[in-house]
């Protein structure tokens, strides 16, 4: 199956209650990991790129690698931009095969922020690409992305219509709560999404696809592997994961995780050397944390998003 855009998945997702899982990849275990569990499922899948993974795998060897994914799974699969952070390199991702591109310019001020959505849509449309378009910033830190919690700040719900309506884009990511990383709260800090502020969003913009950036939630079993296996991570809350499925019940469409694969599969490699500290070929260590992967991403698809049998 080729490739395809978000548009028919989003639609079937917000009429359906349920979001689609938008998982980063970066090399090809993660991506079998991934599509292998939505598979099982049934589920469809985004996989997203961020501009970090294209330094370090190669726009080309991702993209062939996900189409070979979409090709042997058969499911309906977007290869998205994840945080694009200018005009240049989602110029690139478009003309290079991917469906979906994310441009970030939360960071800018409002009317930069326009100008620079609106840039992208008016490249990407006429592609057949989709757009996703950001509104207020996410404290924390994923690849290229590291925004204090000073500068963090929600999204205004009184922005979002003149948003969408002036730039065209097809999705949007606001924020309610969320941060990326692993690290979402401070100890003894009660973690809280403002549903109050997506209710408003929605009401604003009825039908239109929400996104949720930095919503994983952290399994501890994996962190205490990791810490059990000569590690030194903190204790790391996350999301809880009744709060994402709340938001995925309402107008969040798409949800990404990053962080909980990336610490299972920290977990199994770890384990897997203690146990077997002979063990030099890749194969022998990269199983078990594709298959670690494959969990989570099974988790997700059952316990947050809901989008079983969606495909």
């Amino acid at each position: 199956m080729p490739l395809v855009t978000t548009t028919e998945m989003f639609k079937k997702a917000y009429a359906g209650g349920y979001a689609v899982g938008a998982f980063n990849v970066n090399n090809m275990e993660i991506i079998q990991g991934i599509t292998r569990a939505a598979k099982k499922h049934n589920a469809p899948v985004i996989l997203q790129v961020s501009a970090g993974a294209r330094k370090y795998a190669s726009h080309g060897y991702l993209v062939a690698m996900v189409k070979a994914a979409a090709e042997e799974t058969g499911l309906p699969i977007a290869l998205h931009l994840d945080h694009g952070p200018d005009f240049e390199t989602c110029k690139a991702c478009i003309d290079g095969g991917f469906t979906s591109v994310m441009i970030d310019g939360s960071h800018l001020p409002y009317e930069e922020n326009v100008a620079l959505t609106k840039q992208v849509v008016e490249y990407a449309h006429p592609r057949g690409v989709v757009v996703e378009g950001e509104l207020g910033q996410l404290a924390g830190i994923e690849d290229d992305v590291n925004v204090s919690e000073d500068d963090a700040h929600f999204t205004d719900p009184d922005q979002v219509f003149d948003f969408v309506t002036r730039t065209g884009v097809d999705s949007l990511a606001i924020a309610i709560g969320t941060s990326h990383g692993a690290y979402k709260f401070k100890p003894g800090q009660k973690p809280q999404l403002r549903f109050d502020i997506l209710e408003e969003v929605a009401e604003k913009l009825p039908g239109f696809p929400i996104v949720l950036h930095g919503a994983s939630s952290v399994n501890q079993d994996d962190v205490k592997t990791i810490n059990q296996y000569g590690g030194q991570m903190p204790d790391a809350i996350g999301i809880p994961e009744e709060m994402l499925r709340k938001a995925s019940s309402m107008a969040v469409c798409k949800i990404n995780v990053d962080s909980d694969i990336r610490i299972a599969m920290t977990a199994a490699v770890r384990k897997h050397f203690a146990e077997n500290p002979t063990h030099f070929d890749p194969r022998q260590y990269l199983t078990p944390a594709r298959d670690a992967i494959e969990r989570v991403v099974s988790h997700k698809i059952e316990t947050v998003l809901g989008c079983e049998d969606k495909a």
